[in-house]
């Protein structure tokens, strides 16, 4: 299964995610698309086989479709436990699950209020996840780099 988390706003995004559907295609995976919220809402309705694999891409588009829905922004802390809560239900439906993130925190710009808040969510996020996986690869310049 291939959780996708982009919310779409233009053409660009549209145009991104019809590139990521042609590179799955004939690869087996079962697409659940608008998971840009709630990520377990629709998954655990759809997958229904517990020996699968679940691929979700990606966590840092899922952590800003949590924080900066519209009329609000989220606190840090209520978008990290939303998604450990989901991440935990959805923990029993597949054998494995893949997690694709990304490193947002190594360029020493100051940034905004909110865009800090988001950096800490994700980071919270990415421990939480590091530390329920049995193996963490970070790519490094497409060079794979085992963790754990």
């Amino acid at each position: 299964y291939y959780l996708a988390t982009m919310k779409v706003y233009d053409d660009e995004g549209k145009a991104k995610v019809q590139r990521h559907r042609e590179l799955r295609k004939g690869k087996g995976f079962i697409t659940i698309e608008s998971e840009s919220l709630n990520l377990t809402e629709n998954a655990t309705k759809e997958i229904d086989n517990t020996s699968s694999t679940i691929l979700i891409e990606c966590i840092s588009n899922l952590v800003a479709n949590e924080m900066f829905q519209i009329n609000k922004i989220m606190n840090c802390n209520e978008v990290a436990g939303k998604i450990f809560s989901d991440f935990n239900k959805l923990k029993g439906k597949a054998e494995n699950i893949i997690i694709v993130s990304n490193n947002v925190f190594e360029d020493g710009i100051d940034y905004n209020e909110a865009t800090e808040n988001y950096m800490q969510a994700l980071g919270r996020v990415n421990v939480f996840l590091a530390r329920e996986s049995d193996k963490l690869t970070e790519v490094v310049c497409g060079i794979p780099v085992e963790l754990k």
